[in-house]
């Protein structure tokens, strides 16, 4: 049996608490893209470059597509 999920913090619905965690995660995620497209750009992982920089691009167009269903 799974555990209960934590409850909201007092006076925050869940659906309210829900967005917010996304919205912070997706802060999250976008910093780290930033820091991955620096380090790309920085010449970090040459043989890697191309997959990184794919992984990047991919990275932030689902950033891009979460956040607009966030404010849907």
């Amino acid at each position: 049996m799974a555990p209960d999920p934590p409850s909201p913090p007092p006076g925050e619905s869940s659906g309210a608490a829900a967005e917010s965690s996304s919205s912070e995660l997706i802060k999250q995620l976008s910093a780290d893209r930033l820091w991955l497209l620096q380090q790309i750009d920085a010449g970090a992982w040459p043989d890697l470059r191309l997959d990184l920089a794919a992984l990047e691009r991919e990275l932030g167009q689902l950033l891009d597509q979460a956040a607009q269903r966030l404010k849907a």
